[in-house]
């Protein structure tokens, strides 16, 4: 079976980047630059590839070396695709370069639907959960090593699950048994025997399935990194858009953006408006899938992408 993926705001995301006044004012003569900071199957990339000008350049970053064969295959010079996560971007380009971000956060379909790479509670595979399977422990090894409080922190911390100590406590308890949980199929059916309640349309291991896979790949913490980046990064009048998929992603971006687009004035200070220093970003709106886009593909359904732009003149 052939696995697609579908880029989740496709429309929204390449029109929120190129309609930004930076790449819309330049000459085609200039080097625009755009950043995709998950190549994942190239829907995002290929999209914007085609409304930019040939003397454009991207840099796209994956951590899944599945990702980097597909981007390899485009024939494009523009297009660089480098085996890192997009938390490291400042690496590859220098400060205020970019007339363009785009992060596409979590993960792919076929990461999803691909047994072997151990992502599903569905699908009978490896406990790996690794983007980048060239590194790092898998999450059946961590399992395997880590305390009950750790696993408890972890499962409450990034699943925000309510029953984490008791799942934390039956995965412990089955490894003193010798039977610590190797596969998906072993650790959801472990779940589902504790997790009593069920929360509507979800199965009960969605929650713990999606704090392993944050916390072996430390998605938040790249994604901070990231956002750090991209602000060192985009030129003065380009353009960031984030596209989250759950609430502890969502709730990075917003605080972050909002951080920048906010001055901070002793309070008591007489400061006319006109006087007032200028913050880092505009915040240009937040955008979610039409209703049409989650009957057509139901995983868009909780994205949320949230887009804003660098004040010219703005301190970074």
């Amino acid at each position: 079976m052939k696995i697609t993926h579908r880029p989740v705001l496709l429309a929204e995301a390449v029109t929120a980047l190129i309609s930004g006044p930076l790449i819309q004012t330049q000459n085609v003569a200039n080097n625009i630059l755009v950043i995709d900071g998950t190549f994942g199957r190239g829907g995002h990339a290929q999209a914007l590839l085609k409304q930019l000008p040939q003397s454009a350049r991207m840099i796209s970053f994956d951590k899944d070396l599945d990702a980097i064969a597909v981007a390899q295959q485009i024939n494009d010079p523009r297009l660089t695709i480098v085996h890192d996560s997009f938390a490291n971007m400042d690496q590859y380009a220098q400060a205020e370069s970019a007339d363009g971000i785009l992060l596409d956060l979590g993960i792919s379909s076929p990461q999803v639907d691909e047994a072997h790479r151990g992502f599903s509670f569905r699908r009978e595979g490896p406990l790996d959960m690794r983007m980048n399977t060239d590194q790092g422990m898998t999450a059946a090894e961590w399992l395997q090593q880590a305390p009950q409080e750790e696993i408890t922190r972890v499962i409450k911390t990034y699943g925000e699950e309510r029953f984490a100590f008791q799942i934390a406590k039956a995965i412990v308890a089955k490894r003193e048994e010798g039977l610590s949980p190797k596969t998906t199929t072993q650790l959801a059916s472990l779940v589902a025997s504790v997790v009593r309640t069920r929360e509507a349309g979800q199965d009960p291991a969605t929650r713990t399935f999606q704090a392993l896979r944050i916390f072996i790949n430390r998605e938040l913490e790249d994604l901070e990194l990231g956002l750090k980046a991209a602000m060192n990064l985009l030129k003065p009048g380009a353009r960031l858009a984030v596209i989250s998929f759950h609430s502890l992603e969502d709730r990075i971006v917003k605080q972050f953006l909002q951080a920048h687009a906010k001055v901070d004035v002793p309070r008591g200070l007489p400061v006319r408006e006109k006087d007032l220093p200028q913050s880092a970003l505009e915040i240009i709106g937040r955008v979610k899938p039409s209703d049409v886009e989650i009957l057509e593909n139901p995983r868009a359904r909780s994205a949320i992408m949230r887009v804003a732009e660098k004040r010219i003149g703005a301190p970074t």
